[in-house]
């Protein structure tokens, strides 16, 4: 159960047409992810499919069932906000429970749903210890539970994320990606970060300004961008753009390569310059070149033991086969 189909759906605030008539389809069991910039529509498209926000025109269906006039509560799903929304007041186990009781639900099978739901997320311990005694991440994961207790067709994720510091990141979205393969439950998760998305997604969707740029696999995406826009939008550090004669020589308006897909040689390469900011992480190293003549700036990932530093004359060479063409209209050629 999950999937979930979009048909000409669009959004309007009063005359501003915030989601063009735009066509997606979910499938069951899939972790789909919404990125892009701020502004883009991705949490107002997530809404729409909530039932938190009224569809101007188009349909949405889940498991085959049109839903578009549905209430929130009818649409058999269950979301997960930015903002924990928990009660202060009362205990972890009661938090779970809380959506059951306000359907009225037999107390054993409340009590057999929370006592899942918290072995689920390890937080069965903590089942007797109110929301002020807990961390962040795991505030998280009982607003996490208190949706996995409803047992919903689908899983609506709204930047759940964040509010935790970059340590907690990591871990939920570790947990959250478990869960998914636990559960085998339809998940849709919105985030502005490409590397959630990379990380966590079978499939991304990109937007900008309300429509659907692409759809693919993380690896599709990055490895086959349709325009400059995707292209400079997945992958971190972002892709180099090289227009002007460079470009031209490749039949294009303006490549693109990737920071990872340049090599650096102290002696020879096909463009030379000079390394302004060297930022050493360990495992890698991110070179910002300067005055290549081909663009402001540079930027090439290495092996975090190379011993290249600030000022340094060197030379770099692209990958052949991973330079990307694209047209005047940031089309991929």
């Amino acid at each position: 159960m999950g999937r979930i189909v979009l048909e000409k759906v669009t959004k309007k605030f009063e005359h501003v047409e915030v989601i063009p008539p735009l066509d997606l389809t979910i499938e069951e069991g899939e972790f789909t992810v919404f990125v892009g910039p701020s502004g883009c529509g991705k949490s107002t498209l997530l809404r729409l499919i909530a039932g938190l926000e009224d569809v101007t025109s188009g349909s949405i269906c889940i498991d085959g069932r049109e839903t578009t006039s549905l209430p929130p509560a009818q649409r058999g799903l269950a979301m997960v906000f930015q903002s924990y929304a928990l009660y202060p007041h009362m205990t972890v186990r009661k938090n779970i429970a809380f959506p059951l009781k306000m359907a009225k639900m037999d107390q054993a099978e409340i009590d057999r749903r929370v006592t899942t739901a918290a072995d689920v997320l390890n937080l069965t311990d903590y089942l007797d210890r109110r929301p002020g005694q807990l961390s962040g991440g795991q505030r998280q994961r009982v607003a996490i539970g208190r949706a996995i207790v409803r047992e919903p067709s689908a899983f609506l994720f709204d930047e759940p994320l964040s509010n935790l510091d970059a340590a907690l990141r990591v871990g939920m979205r570790l947990e959250i990606s478990e869960l998914h393969k636990r559960l085998k439950t339809t998940m849709i998760y919105v985030t502005h970060d490409q590397v959630e998305a990379m990380t966590m997604a079978d499939k991304i969707v990109v937007l900008q300004a309300g429509f659907i740029e692409q759809v693919g696999s993380p690896l599709e995406l990055y490895r086959a961008p349709c325009n400059r826009f995707v292209a400079g939008f997945i992958g971190s550090p972002k892709m180099n753009f090289i227009e002007g004669d460079e470009a031209a020589k490749q039949g294009a308006h303006a490549i693109g390569v990737r920071p990872e897909h340049i090599k650096v040689s102290a002696t020879e390469g096909a463009w030379k310059g000079v390394i302004s900011v060297s930022e050493h992480l360990g495992s890698d190293t991110f070179f910002h070149v300067h005055d290549t003549g081909l663009a402001e700036t540079i930027t090439v990932r290495v092996d975090g033991e190379v011993s290249f530093d600030h000022g340094d004359t060197v030379y770099l060479t692209p990958r052949d086969d991973m330079i990307h063409r694209f047209d005047a209209n940031g089309l991929r050629i």
